[in-house]
């Protein structure tokens, strides 16, 4: 598993990381490639291939007066029925739809116990993955730093399910999302384990465009529990797909990035790589 991607991603949040801690500093190109063991025209060349832009441009995208800017711009300008049909909007995922189908409660009774879930492995811009479904959908996905770590973060959610190592359809759907020719998307199925409110969570998260941000506060005022931030952030952090189900796009109301299961840094990188994305 240890491809150029991964191994290009790494140093990448080692600079990230760097960046973050030293920002005040303001590092140049030639410091921040002297960390990561690189020279300066192969660590600025290495970036711009893995995030499209720049490294002072990525430092911009990460910001908190960036994320501010488009915080300001989205209670501005975007009303719950843009809200509402996001998911057709050019920033968004353009033809792609996806569905999420909650699991009855026959079917994760017992630790799942009667449910067969295939798995498989796979790289990403941002680490490796494991991607695992249900006849159904998909029902869990997330960053793994190996295979053993993936396969035992899977287990704990469904102990008692059947598994089988096998990449099937809906997993190949999933993984597609990674490309950046989305005309290959088809439709995604979910099939997820949640309460009825972390369902509309979930479903609130799949409306935030790419490159946009939004705050825990919003996502409880769109699923109209305008009480909830606090429930919604507990229900976010439980989200069981990664960067399909963009947790990644909720940030705190001061513009400061915040938690990530994944891992703060793994959060930095998908933001700042999404902005650049749609700026490109």
């Amino acid at each position: 598993m240890n491809t150029q991607e991964t191994i290009n991603y790494n140093r990448i949040a080692e600079a990230i990381d760097y960046i973050k801690a030293n920002f005040k500093d303001q590092p140049n190109l030639d410091e921040v490639a002297e960390k990561v063991h690189l020279s300066p025209f192969h660590f600025q060349r290495l970036f711009s291939e893995w995030a499209g832009t720049s490294p002072k441009k990525f430092l911009q995208f990460t910001s908190i007066e960036h994320a501010k800017k488009l915080l300001k711009e989205n209670q501005a300008t975007v009303s719950e029925t843009a809200f509402e049909t996001g998911l057709s909007g050019t920033s968004r995922l353009h033809d792609l739809f996806v569905n999420i189908e909650g699991m009855t409660p026959a079917e994760y009774k017992n630790g799942g116990k009667n449910l067969a879930i295939n798995y498989s492995f796979a790289e990403s811009p941002f680490g490796n993955i494991i991607v695992a479904s249900t006849q159904k959908g998909v029902c869990f996905m997330a960053f793994a730093e190996d295979e053993i770590t993936g396969l035992v973060a899977l287990k704990d959610k469904f102990p008692n399910a059947s598994f089988t190592q096998k990449l099937d359809l809906a997993q190949q759907n999933a993984l597609f999302i990674f490309q950046n020719d989305w005309s290959k998307l088809s439709e995604i199925k979910l099939h997820l384990k949640g309460t009825d409110f972390q369902l509309k969570v979930w479903e609130a998260l799949l409306k935030i465009p790419m490159g946009q941000l939004s705050t825990y506060g919003s996502i409880a005022h769109q699923i109209q529990k305008p009480n909830a931030s606090r429930a919604v952030g507990t229900a976010i952090g439980s989200n069981p797909v990664a960067f399909l189900i963009p947790c990644h796009r909720v940030i705190q109301s001061s513009g400061t990035f915040g938690g990530y299961m994944w891992g703060n840094t793994r959060k930095t990188a998908i933001i700042g790589w999404e902005g650049a994305q749609i700026n490109l």
